[in-house]
């Protein structure tokens, strides 16, 4: 009794550490939220009995923080008790009760909190029928345990640009990872499934130790016979109605009885055990390939499908936004006539009785093209974000329940703002793929989940060797994973301060011990984020049209996620004067001309335009100022606008800020532009006389709106099946809560 009453006075000092760092009284713990959270759940894998103490602990404080109208509580304290419920040896039907009435109770409370809540209350309701549902369906989709077609297939795809990753860190992480897949067999799963099944639903009336044992003297076949059972009982037992918890155990109590026999009398009742709860099986890839994105969600599809993938699918050529040009790429044509040779003008029909084809693909009907694009590519947020006041956000992820459902890749993109600008390229070149071949297209949901670290730089100019003195802040290069904290404290916490944790630990020792998956805390971290991590944050992807002094040159085109940066390159005449002088400030200005329409909170269209004289400029999509979150660009120059009609903030500093949904932007002189994108120093256009920037379209939108136009002119308005469709290409984040207001 004292050894239970000192674990539960430890486990209330870690809740009560964890809602002081939420209160920011501690700097400190606020920065450790991860590692609190992380020694609360280890203690369920130290004693057995500590998941009632920790879910009434946090209940307790639920309630207290919904009373005292202590909102920022209740997000971080509901994620951390699903996590005790899933991974509790065993709940009584009383804490159930209590955590539901809870869930219902805040569905009066405004978004994200009643849209969790619901999640919550609705796992709820079948845990307290099926008591383990939640550990079933968790370990049985993350690992693929299911054989039968309909079941949903989840794949976990980490990747690392090494240009950006230190090699220390790509070689701990897959350490890690390949250690536990090679501790985790699937019968081993399967046998965790079991267990946790008849515990969670019999509790103390079962000897677990003794049907472990049972299990571990089968063979394998024998073990996925038994787990077939079991999931079929607790399946049926979710989907019936007017069944409580009894009918439930009575049917895991006869599967029980029927594993471990008549050899139960001999061995005495065990305590409730410990059931791992075993990690994701995450996949790493070194991101070296473009096209790499796309070639992993084709090797999926043909894993968990039987899809027709085109066999040339690892050799299409990154597409251009000449849709025609891309159409004459194809190796067949489109044949009009019947396809038979001696059906042709001018050939003569021979003897042979034998009909031969041309090659040909049959076109399919502008109907049925068009109710498989209505499916395909609506399912996103709808309407254009552009001059709202807030992000898109807090829209579940879940699969949704259909007839046929999809196998889910959740993408772990690991870095800074390098290595998500390069995802969001990947993501339209998958998005136009898609678009362009609805009938034989990759059917998959994509989830993206980051995780911030400082890469390496990369950058050998003079001008950047300040920088190996003072490195930059993770404010300057992770800017992405800055907002996100800003707006989801939980995610601050628990995923921002990986940042410095992770090369840190990537250089320590490994561990002496003889298990090499013992306490990871990096995985345990990441198999946390993808669990409850289900609440994403839409971002703006942009598109840049490149226009170079040369005009032999074709004008180029790209994408951006957080930032372009333009600067005027020296003109080749300065150069050359022989006249000594003092350099300015001034003397790398030049002028340039910016065109714009301005963001407006009220979405109405205005333009303006404005000549300055500035060294460039740098075009960032996340506001430094939560409170003017505006979805936007915010151009940034270093001269005060000299014209009458000017609209920009000044900044301290001399700086300019101007907000405008686009941008066009040219030089005045003989000098021209060099851009770089989202900070790489991999993705840099020279020689540019102008770009423009704006709103990148969803491809699907753009496609179908072209089609539109062509077959019934309407050149001036949204017409057919488009009117339907999102419009704006949006990259969605994963979060624990999406975007909490303020």
């Amino acid at each position: 009794m004292e050894h239970s009453e000192a674990e539960a006075d430890m486990i209330h000092q870690k809740v009560r550490a964890i809602l002081r760092g939420l209160d920011g009284q501690h700097p400190a713990l606020q920065s450790d939220h991860g590692m609190l959270r992380w020694t609360l759940h280890k203690s369920l894998d130290r004693n057995s009995a500590s998941g009632s103490v920790i879910v009434g602990i946090l209940i307790k404080e639920l309630e207290k923080a919904e009373r005292t109208d202590n909102l920022h509580y209740i997000i971080p304290l509901l994620h951390t008790l699903m996590y005790a419920i899933t991974k509790a040896a065993y709940i009584s039907d009383e804490l159930y009760e209590r955590v539901y009435v809870f869930c219902k109770k805040i569905l009066t409370l405004p978004k994200p909190y009643c849209t969790i809540g619901l999640d919550y209350a609705n796992r709820l309701k079948t845990e307290k029928k099926v008591p383990g549902f939640s550990y079933q369906k968790l370990v049985t989709m993350e690992q693929n345990l299911r054989r039968d077609a309909l079941q949903h297939q989840d794949k976990v795809l980490l990747f690392l640009d090494p240009n950006i990753i230190s090699e220390a860190v790509c070689n701990t992480l897959l350490r890690e990872t390949q250690a536990t897949q090679i501790s985790q067999t699937p019968v081993k799963c399967m046998s965790y499934v079991i267990t946790n099944s008849i515990q969670a639903a019999l509790g103390k009336d079962c000897n677990i130790q003794l049907l472990q044992q049972v299990l571990k003297d089968q063979t394998p076949e024998e073990v996925e016979l038994w787990f077939q059972e079991v999931l079929s009982a607790v399946e049926h037992s979710s989907r019936e109605n007017g069944i409580g918890r009894q009918k439930h155990c009575q049917r895991l109590q006869e599967i029980y009885g029927k594993m471990v026999g008549s050899s139960e009398e001999d061995v005495p009742v065990s305590k409730l055990q410990v059931i791992p709860c075993p990690s994701p099986d995450i996949t790493v890839h070194l991101w070296t390939d473009e096209d790499q994105l796309w070639k992993e969600l084709v090797l999926l599809t043909k894993e968990t499908q039987n899809t027709d993938v085109e066999v040339d699918s690892f050799r299409i050529p990154d597409l251009t936004m000449d849709e025609e040009s891309t159409e004459q790429n194809r190796i067949s044509v489109w044949s009009n006539d019947s396809g038979i040779e001696r059906d042709l003008p001018g050939v003569e029909e021979k003897e042979s009785t034998k009909l031969q084809r041309k090659p040909c693909i049959k076109k399919k009907g502008p109907d049925l093209d068009s109710a498989v694009l209505l499916q395909n590519l609506t399912k996103a947020p709808k309407g254009s974000r552009i001059g709202t006041l807030q992000r898109l956000s807090g829209q579940s992820t879940e699969v949704p329940a259909e007839p046929e459902k999809l196998p889910t890749a959740r993408i772990i993109i690991l870095g800074d703002d390098r290595a998500l600008g390069k995802l969001a390229k990947a993501y339209y070149s998958y998005r136009k793929r898609e678009a362009r071949r609805p009938h034989r297209t990759l059917k998959a949901n994509l989830q993206f989940y980051c995780i911030p670290v400082r890469g390496e730089l990369t950058d050998s100019s003079p001008d950047k060797a300040s920088t190996s003195v003072n490195p930059p802040t993770m404010d300057e290069v992770c800017e992405i994973s800055t907002y996100l904290g800003l707006v989801d404290p939980w995610y601050e916490g628990n995923i921002n301060t990986l940042c410095d944790m992770i090369p840190k630990l990537s250089v320590m020792p490994p561990c002496p011990t003889s298990d090499a998956t013992s306490d990871p805390f990096i995985l345990d971290v990441t198999s946390y984020y993808l669990r409850f991590g289900i609440q994403p944050v839409y971002f703006q992807i942009y598109s840049v049209k490149i226009f170079y002094r040369d005009t032999s040159l074709e004008p180029g085109e790209d994408v951006f996620l957080t930032e372009l940066k333009a600067e005027l390159q020296d003109c080749p005449s300065c150069k050359v004067s022989t006249l000594p002088r003092k350099k300015t400030a001034t003397d790398a200005r030049g002028g340039i001309q910016i065109h714009y329409k301005k963001a407006l909170a009220s979405n109405r269209e205005k333009e303006g335009s404005l000549v300055l004289r500035t060294s460039g400029a740098v075009i960032k999509t996340i506001p430094h100022n939560e409170a003017k979150d505006l979805v936007c660009l915010n151009v940034y120059t270093d001269e005060v606008t000299r014209s009458s009609q000017c609209s920009t903030r000044h900044a301290p500093g001399n700086i300019s800020v101007l907000r405008a949904c686009s941008v066009q932007m040219r030089s005045l002189e003989i000098r021209t532009f060099t851009l770089q994108l989202d900070k790489d120093s991999r993705r840099v256009y020279s020689n540019v006389a102008r770009f423009e920037v704006s709103p990148c379209q969803e491809p699907g939108y753009s496609l179908q709106k072209m089609k539109t136009q062509r077959a019934h002119g309407e050149r001036n308005e949204v017409g057919g099946l488009s009117r339907y469709m999102s419009k704006s290409l949006l990259l969605p984040i994963n979060t624990f809560a999406g975007i909490i207001q303020g």
